[in-house]
Formats: structure tokens, sequence, C-alpha cells
């Protein structure tokens, strides 16, 4: 039996699946590319704004961080907080926290698709093996002695459908954890900034501090 007879004899529950395993693989695509514009090293850009505050304040480290184009979760929280700067820590904590659920939305969007998917999928499997073994025993009620291609239609229907629905799980688990891998990684940043802006804008001007995303402050003068 051929490929193309393999699935023919699937029925139409296949197509089902394969219909979503290839909405699996666009979206999973889909989102390591958003994920990959979103992945830069913040690292230069938060320590230019971070120079820019404590020399010339938080309205001049927000006009550097605009001429610098970043898109990033972490510069879009800088970027939330120094606009609030002016308002005192409280307003600017505030803002930042907002850009973060927002940020949030947007890393980890889809991954509950993914997850819906992975779970689905076995089902609509199961779902295909049941009606592939009913059709199976279908044939005993039609012919007293079946012949092997009978049950083999049956049968088929049930491994393939079955086999779909564990591949189509798999490539969904594996997708969505990457994803989420990723997405932490890229939210760490944005939670130290969220953590760190309110510190930046308390000290005294000419006060530097040496940054390096990951590491320990270094106070010098």
């Amino acid at each position: 039996m051929n490929l193309l007879r393999l699935l023919t004899s699937a029925g139409p529950l296949l197509w089902v699946l394969l219909a979503l395993s290839l909405y699996v693989v666009y979206l999973a695509a889909l989102r390591f590319q958003v994920l990959g514009r979103l992945s830069g090293n913040p690292d230069a850009t938060i320590q230019r704004a971070r120079a820019t505050a404590a020399e010339e304040g938080a309205a001049a480290a927000l006009a550097e961080l605009d001429r610098a184009g970043v898109s990033t979760p972490a510069a879009a929280v800088l970027r939330a907080g120094l606009s609030r700067a002016d308002r005192g820590s409280e307003a600017a904590v505030g803002a930042m926290n907002a850009a973060v659920l927002s940020e949030d939305a947007r890393l980890y969007a889809g991954l509950g698709a993914l997850g819906t998917a992975a779970q689905v999928g076995p089902l609509l499997g199961l779902l295909g093996t049941v009606i592939g073994m009913v059709r199976s025993f279908l044939v005993f009620s039609t012919t007293t002695s079946p012949t092997t291609a009978q049950l083999a239609t049956g049968i088929s229907e049930a491994l393939v459908n079955t086999g779909a629905g564990l591949i189509l799980a798999i490539v969904a688990y594996v997708a969505r954890g990457a994803l989420r891998a990723r997405a932490d990684r890229i939210a760490v940043g944005m939670e130290w900034v969220r953590e760190e802006l309110p510190g930046w804008l308390s000290r005294p001007a000419g006060r530097q501090v040496d940054f390096e995303f990951g590491s320990e402050p270094v106070a010098r003068r």
C-alpha cells in the first residue's frame, strides 16, 4: 500500500489532523520569528539610557532611548518608566508594571493555542482509532467470512489516525516548550529593568553605575 492510498484509507478525520498540524507549524514558525526580533541584547541600550539619566535626567534618557529605536520588551518597560519619572517613583513603577503586562502578552502569545493543539491532537487520533475499529467490526455484521483486505481498511484507519495525533501532539509540545523558554529569557531583561530603574532615578546626579545585564551594579564617581 503506497502512502497516498494509506492516507486516503485513513478517512476524513486524518485531513482534520493534517490541517491542524499545518496550523501548528505555521504558528510555531511565526512565533519563533517574532521572538527572534524581540530577543536583541538590551545591555548597550539600557547602559546608555542609564548613563544619560544619571548625567542629564530622565527626559534626556527617554530621548536617547527614542533615538535608538529599540523595540525589545526591556526597552519598552524602560521607556514607560522614564516617561513617568517626572511624576515620582510610584508613577514610574506603575507605568512599568502596565508595560510588563502588555509585553508579557506579546511574548507569550500563541502558547495557549499550541498547548490546546497538543491536547486535542491525541484525542482526535483516538477518535479516529475508535471509528476505524468500529468499521472493522462492522465487516463481521455484513460478511460471514471477511477477507484480510476488508479488515485492514478499518485497522489502517485506526492506526494512521493514532499516529497522526501523536505526531501532532509531540510537535506542538516541543514547539511550545522552546517558545516558552525563549520568552522567559527575554522577560528576565524587562523584569530587571523594572526592579532597577527606581534606583537609577534616585541616585544623585553625576554618580554613575557600571551596568552589565545579569551582574551586580558597581557604583563609581
